[in-house]
């Protein structure tokens, strides 16, 4: 038996939350803005490391370190959006056969 579509949303867990939540935060404007400032901020620290080695290092280690993060959580709310869109669809398929089949009955 398939679920009813307001039942779909109850099984999430603290990770699934957690997930939804930070989508919703990285994809605002404010997100943006905030990681622009970080990289315009870190330009200038080529001064304060001894070679150009060191200061990629930093960035290119935090940038690899948050991507890494964000697209294990943005994958995940992903995953649940496209299970919620099928258990929709099915409900809806199955509601579908079951008025065609009752169209069906009232011919005969």
């Amino acid at each position: 038996m398939l679920e009813r579509p307001t039942t779909i949303g109850r099984r999430r867990g603290r990770f699934d939350w957690f997930a939804e939540l930070s989508a919703a935060f990285v994809g605002r404007a404010a997100f943006f803005a905030t990681a622009v400032v970080v990289v315009v901020l870190w330009v200038p620290l080529i001064f304060v490391f001894e070679s150009v080695d060191t200061w990629q290092l930093v960035i290119n280690t935090a940038t690899s370190v948050i991507a890494f993060l964000l697209i294990a959580l943005l994958t995940n709310t992903e995953r649940r959006g496209d299970e919620a869109l099928h258990r929709k669809l099915d409900v809806l398929a199955v509601a579908l056969a079951e008025l065609m089949s009752s169209t069906d009955d009232e011919r005969r």
